[in-house]
């Protein structure tokens, strides 16, 4: 290509080659695939995952139960009359004044239905001072937030009249309404944050406007069309609520690494003195093979998701899964036809603040050159101090805890309605959030049914897992019943959990276990918790065992090196562990929670380490690749192996340092959430991608191979049979180079 008719092998090689020939085919054939895209998804529209097939176990039983019956269960609302002090009582006139105020206040509004009177359910606290009014919203459960302000309006007129009690409505509705105004804008902020900031890094990256701008372009025309993609998919698998949120994060990371490294090292190559073509002929066989190795690795590593059978990990993983796939064929096609037609004009827009890059000598980095120097004159050394440290931050995560967050984990308890909700649980133990039991029989009324109900009702209070009042809701048509049982524990999960097991291994079997024909599924948010946990728990070895394996296998037949598909597993789990233990420090026991706007809840949320793992570990390969892809360059070209490390890691650390901080800064927006979950989940990669970029390769990884030495590049004879995927890199491309020293590499 560069002069004139050298043929070059690699798929990345020959695509690049192909676009940067047919330019304006490529941009067109790429912009025609996003609109195309965006099209159809929008055409099939998005199929969301149901709440049936939300979980396995007993909660996916009672809600598939509930959707066949077609029974809509509305929303619920409750109102928490209470005494500030012990001076007035349920009993008192002026407190069933109160009560009669709200029930007349909601019922007024038109939007409620079934209002039940304290008196008549028996919603008294036992020690007198509190009292639940409760009713459901009128409509769908899942757009009753749209209607519940003049509800919550009502009850909050009826409090200012009554200031010697509190008065305060919690429930699905009201809650969803008071989380949408407080918390609403905190993805669209953080979606719409991550543009700007990665075109800043960019800017001060690469000094010209241009140049910045491409990485952007790329990967918000790759998220765009990722989007339609997953309204096709949606109709397989189909999607959840934050799918779309995992995959723009994923997508943004990914689609500016990607570009960023192939343009880097365009620039580089002209900046050397080398043609426009030849430029880009050696970007694409060499970053952009890179991109292809690490494209595929991190596709893989979000295909673990899969394995999780967890409906919104199966769509997180797709929707992930996708707008890698289709960040790195952008990378390799559309970016080398936009770098041929642009030329000199790439540095356009230049900032004047800026000084121009050199455009003689290499682009190593002065400071990673000091780094490397004292790293390779001591290896030893320099792999047990940072194996070490990399192990004393991993050690808090041998403690870790994880568990669903409560509303005030969650949420702290700035907000009103979260003090309500701590209020309600402590005056009525797990009333907020009580275990649903869907009863179906063949026939509801039949008189050893109703008797098991009534049986079941006394032991679920004898028994110890509630306090009461335990409600039985009849659905005669259906030949169903719903029974409420508030669980002892309230909002501590622990002892929650410990009250749903009585009732599933000790109250059901003895009492409606007996009866035949009749099931009992029991479902409810601290149910949904244990279903998830058991899940989530057994399918933690079948993912791990897959993410890992075939990892190795990619980094094998990639670099036909066992010693580096090897160093590359163990790396990156030295890098996701010290995450771990991060998260833990800050999240669970609280340490330095304050640097980063947060404080320690006691516990990591429980989706968290098993998607940080997937998430990491395929990310973790974008650096890893790169770096060895480029040692190895190095090495093919005649250079010692502690040359070539030295050459490989000083030469990309630029390019890895600007990556790692537009991946930092994008994550530790999600940081800056109010969400608990969503604070986690931000530090948590920002702090693993920090570590990777730093500690794992300017040190470990150049430490290990500087002590490997020519081991680096064992292979067994017995594996020498593997396709041959190291062409890619195509050395015929490269100029002739003579390196004093070098020595033959096998491959």
């Amino acid at each position: 290509m560069a002069n004139g008719h050298r043929r070059v092998r690699g798929l990345a090689a020959r695509a690049g080659g192909w676009s940067a020939r047919h330019r304006w085919a490529a941009v067109g054939i790429w912009v025609l695939f996003v609109v195309l895209a965006m099209g159809l998804g929008s055409a099939a529209g998005m199929v969301m995952v149901k709440d049936s097939d939300q979980l396995k176990g007993e909660t996916h039983t009672a809600a598939k139960i509930v959707e066949d019956a077609g029974i809509d269960e509305p929303a619920g609302e409750t109102v928490l009359i209470q005494s500030k002090d012990a001076s007035v009582k349920a009993t008192d006139a002026e407190f069933r004044a109160a009560v009669d105020a709200v029930m007349k206040a909601v019922e007024a509004t038109g939007r409620v239905t079934d209002v039940k009177s304290p008196y008549d359910t028996e919603t008294i606290s036992r020690d007198g001072r509190s009292a639940l009014v409760q009713f459901d919203m009128r409509g769908e459960s899942d757009t009753a937030g749209e209607r519940v302000e003049p509800v919550m309006n009502a009850v909050e007129k009826v409090q200012r009249d009554n200031e010697s009690l509190r008065i305060e409505e919690i429930g699905g509705a009201s809650m969803m309404k008071t989380f949408d105004d407080a918390f609403g804008d905190d993805f669209k902020k953080a979606e719409y944050s991550a543009v700007p900031v990665a075109l800043g890094i960019l800017l001060i990256a690469f000094g010209a406007l241009v140049a910045a701008l491409l990485p952007v372009v790329l990967a918000m025309t790759a998220i765009m069309a990722t989007m339609g993609l997953m309204g096709i998919a949606s109709h397989v698998v189909p999607m959840g609520d934050s799918a779309s949120s995992v995959m723009l994060l994923v997508g943004m990371a990914v689609g500016v690494d990607y570009c960023l490294f192939y343009l880097r090292r365009e620039r580089e190559e002209r900046a050397a003195g080398r043609d426009a073509q030849t430029a880009l002929q050696i970007a694409a066989a060499t970053s952009g093979r890179a991109i292809v190795v690490s494209g595929v690795t991190v596709c893989v590593a979000m295909a673990g998701m899969l394995f999780t059978g967890l409906a919104e990990f199966e769509a997180m993983g797709l929707a992930s899964l996708m707008a890698v796939a289709v960040a790195m064929v952008g990378s390799v096609t559309v970016l080398p036809a936009l770098l041929s037609l642009l030329g000199e004009r790439v540095e356009k827009g230049r900032l004047p603040f800026l000084r121009r890059r050199r455009t003689s000598g290499s682009s190593e980095s002065r400071f990673w050159g000091a780094v490397l120097k004292g790293v390779l004159a001591k290896p030893v050394l320099s792999v047990l101090v940072a194996t070490g440290a990399l192990l004393a931050v991993a050690a808090p995560a041998v403690g870790m805890k994880t568990q669903q967050l409560t509303l005030d984990q969650e949420f702290g308890d700035s907000l009103p309605i979260v003090q309500t909700y701590n209020r309600l649980n402590e005056a009525f133990p797990g009333g907020s959030d009580p275990a649903e039991v869907v009863v179906r029989a063949d026939d509801i009324n039949a008189p050893e049914v109703k008797s098991a109900l009534a049986d079941f009702r006394e032991q679920a209070i004898s028994s110890g897992a509630s306090q009461g009042p335990v409600e039985i809701e009849l659905h005669d048509a259906q030949n169903m019943a719903f029974v409420y049982v508030p669980l002892v524990g309230g909002s501590d999960m622990d002892k929650a959990t410990e009250s749903l097991d009585k009732l599933r291994d000790e109250v059901r079997p003895a009492t409606l276990g007996k009866v035949d024909g009749v099931e009992a599924p029991i479902t409810g948010q601290v149910a949904g918790s244990a279903d998830f946990s058991d899940q989530l728990v057994g399918s933690v070895v079948p993912v791990f065992v897959f993410v890992v394996v075939f990892a190795f296998l990619l980094m094998l037949l990639s670099f036909r090196s066992l010693t580096i598909a090897i160093t590359s597993i163990v790396l990156n789990l030295l890098s996701v562990g010290a995450a771990y233990g991060i998260l833990v420090a800050v999240f669970q026991h609280g340490w330095g929670a304050s640097l980063v706007g947060t404080e320690g809840v006691g516990a990591i949320v429980i989706w968290l380490p098993l998607f940080l793992f997937v998430i990491l570990f395929g990310l973790s390969m974008d650096y890893h690749v790169f770096v060895v892809s480029r040692i190895r360059e190095a090495r093919m070209r005649g250079r010692s192996t502690k040359d070539a490390i030295q050459h490989g890691v000083v030469t990309t650390a630029g390019v890895v340092t600007s990556a790692a901080v537009i991946m930092v800064a994008v994550f530790a927006i999600f940081g800056t959430l109010s969400m608990q979950s969503m604070k986690q989940m931000g530090v948590g990669l920002a702090a693993a991608v920090l570590i990777d970029a730093t500690v794992i390769r300017g040190v470990l990884l150049p430490a290990v191979m500087a002590l490997l030495g020519e081991r680096n590049w064992y292979l067994p004879k017995w594996l020498n049979r593997m396709p041959d995927l190291t062409h890619d890199e195509a050395p015929e491309a490269f100029e002739k180079q003579e390196v004093s020293g070098g020595e033959p590499v096998r491959v």
